[in-house]
């Protein structure tokens, strides 16, 4: 095998490993591995979707759409192979959640069923949104455009996320509203 064939399987495999580990950190329904392996969409979508990535940025761009259209059949997850996701990252319960292609995803972040990375129009260049790490989809959450959500922030379940969202702060509603806690409040 060649350097860069070793390099490929090392980075895919070690992010594969922590898409894997993260299942159980974020899921209580994960009992055992091998449940977890055969049976979640969501690893299944991740897995898919490194290796089409990995074609589409040696500009390949047929091979990887065609992988990603069979996971979306399979899984019911959509990631466009140009979009950018970090390790350890989560889809639970994925069916319907879509992924754009110049989104991208922070490490340690978690996607609940239904939710859009989407753009708002025929934008050219950098039109889907960018999650921090340890960031929280709830299911239904539309986060749309070229907007950033900063690190350990949430977005509550049936948002429409038009504008950035601060780090540690919560998004919720039609358009969404922030609600950030100062430093030093007591959890409620």
């Amino acid at each position: 095998m060649s350097p860069a064939t070793w390099r490929l399987r090392d980075n895919l495999v070690a992010a594969l490993i922590a898409d894997f580990r993260a299942i159980f950190a974020c899921d209580p329904a994960a009992r055992h591995w091998l449940e977890v392996l055969l049976c979640s969409p969501g690893l299944h979508a991740l897995a898919g979707y490194r290796l089409a990535h990995w074609l589409f940025r040696r500009r390949l761009s047929l091979l990887p759409r065609l992988i990603s259209h069979g996971v979306r059949w399979l899984t019911g997850i959509e990631i466009h192979p140009g979009a950018c996701l970090g390790r350890g990252v989560v889809i639970d319960h994925g069916m319907g959640v879509v992924i754009g292609e110049t989104a991208v995803v922070g490490d340690h972040a978690l996607i609940y069923q239904g939710v859009t990375l989407g753009g708002t129009g025929k934008d050219l260049g950098k039109r889907h949104p960018t999650l921090g790490c340890h960031v929280v989809v709830g299911a239904g959450a539309k986060v749309l455009g070229n907007i950033h959500i900063g690190d350990f922030a949430r977005i509550g379940a049936g948002a429409v996320v038009l504008r950035d969202v601060p780090a540690h702060c919560t998004a919720v509603g039609v358009p969404a509203r922030h609600i950030c806690r100062q430093r030093g409040d007591a959890e409620a």
